[in-house]
């Protein structure tokens, strides 16, 4: 294996490990502060018990978080240490301040962890709010350095050389806000969803079925909201995708010919050969409204760009059908939640309302992973849009796929680790009765 690929590999699969673990991180905390919240305001003992049991889940999802993360920052040194040369001072600031917010995060969840009836309860309610504001702020700070490298911006380059640094600039570059906001949102979706769905199995279970219940009603709350609003993030994204990075546009929809009044493609097979998608659903007209606002904006299409500035398009459709695909589901799904906590409360005591949600328990990370493979394999050659080649950024230190291996084995470990403190922790959620809390 060549080092690019053992080292793009490597980046990869950590990556879609660690990105799960730190959207969970960002995310949880809220759930748990709402919980305590109701505890506050109503005394029953459930919320209390709940809050304890998700202030656990915040502690695991935060320190397997920490690690994934220092591993990742490690490793864009040892893997890309040109791209680390020259983005380093520009990019240093988001970096500097995503630190920042991580300890913020650790010493607000200190005060929550330990706080308990040894500091006012509202003020250990705020240090509560303070653990998730900071993990999301974390998160935001870390995409708008992966933003910069979609849209760099705040420097010179003048014959090879990064020049006239402006780090403000850097760090508000143009991508920074849309890529934040539709992780952001991505975010509270997966993790919604996903809790929701373990809640929603043990309420099945006939196990703990009100505190669980009420766990479900907390979760899935934020993750619809999310899915329901993630629509108009993507919009959003479409349309800043098409003016700064056409080819990538081109490629989330495997359009090859330049033309007016394109139509979507639903689905379909890539025919990388003959430039062509068989089987798709056409729907007239709607990718130059998508993209442009205008039914009859003219798209670029991949024939128009070199052959070396094309991501494997194949990779990027399929990816983006199935984030498309996912979310379309999940957003429908949310609605149903709403209608039928407003409408028809009397499906949620019908199993088929619960076995829905079990069913839908990974589906916001597995549509998370693939926008991640839209937003960096779209990306690619570059390492920095239009400016370095990610051939050009990789180490030439030889055994890099021995460190691939190591990753492996690391991230396997943590993920192991994970499942058993997480599956631990709802048997004793479980078993314990409410009044010992």
């Amino acid at each position: 294996m060549e080092n690019l690929d053992a080292a793009r590999l490597q980046m990869a699969f950590t990556l879609i490990f660690h990105i799960v673990f730190a959207c969970i991180g960002m995310v949880m905390p809220f759930f748990m502060v709402v919980s305590h919240k109701k505890w506050l305001n109503t005394g029953n003992p459930i919320y209390l018990k709940l809050t304890k049991s998700w202030q656990k889940g915040v502690a695991i999802f935060f320190v397997t978080g920490a690690v994934s993360g220092t591993a990742l920052s490690f490793e864009l040194g040892l893997l890309w240490p040109e791209f680390m040369e020259h983005a380093g001072p520009i990019i240093g600031m988001p970096f500097s301040l995503e630190g920042a917010a991580f300890f913020v995060e650790a010493i607000a969840l200190g005060f929550y962890l330990y706080g308990w009836d040894k500091i006012s309860p509202k003020f250990h309610w705020f240090t509560g709010i303070i653990v998730g504001v900071a993990g999301v702020a974390s998160g935001i700070l870390v995409v708008s350095a992966n933003g910069w490298m979609n849209a760099p911006s705040g420097f010179d380059y003048v014959d090879g050389q990064f020049l006239n640094i402006d780090p403000i600039k850097a760090l508000l570059n143009p991508a920074w806000f849309t890529q934040a906001l539709h992780m952001t949102l991505a975010a509270f979706t997966a993790t919604g969803f996903a809790v929701a769905g373990i809640h929603a199995y043990q309420v099945l279970k006939g196990k703990q079925k009100e505190l669980h219940k009420k766990a479900f009603k907390i979760a899935i709350t934020f993750g619809a909201i999310a899915a329901i609003l993630q629509p108009i993030s993507g919009d959003i994204s479409a349309k800043d995708i098409a003016k700064r990075q056409p080819v990538k546009l081109a490629a989330m929809e495997a359009h090859y010919e330049t033309s007016k009044g394109v139509p979507l493609y639903i689905g379909g097979i890539v025919d990388t050969e003959k430039k062509e998608v068989n089987y798709k659903i056409e729907i007239p007209n709607a990718l130059s409204f998508l993209a442009f606002g205008d039914f009859n904006a003219e798209v670029k299409g991949l024939n128009d760009f070199p052959e070396d500035e094309i991501p494997n398009v194949a990779m990027v459709h399929y990816a983006f059908q199935i984030m498309v695909g996912i979310g379309g589901i999940l957003m429908l799904a949310g609605l149903f939640f709403f209608f039928t906590n407003k409408k028809r409360k009397q499906w949620m005591r019908k199993n088929f309302f619960w076995k829905l949600f079990v069913f839908l328990t990974p589906a916001g990370f597995i549509a998370l992973e693939a926008g991640w493979i839209v937003t960096e394999v779209g990306r690619q050659p570059w390492i920095i849009h239009k400016i370095m080649r990610t051939k050009d950024a990789v180490t030439p230190m030889p055994g890099i796929v021995f460190s691939f291996y190591l990753y492996v084995f690391v991230y396997t470990v943590l993920t192991v680790a994970v499942a058993w403190l997480l599956a631990r922790q709802i048997k004793s959620l479980n078993n314990s009765p409410i009044q010992n809390v």
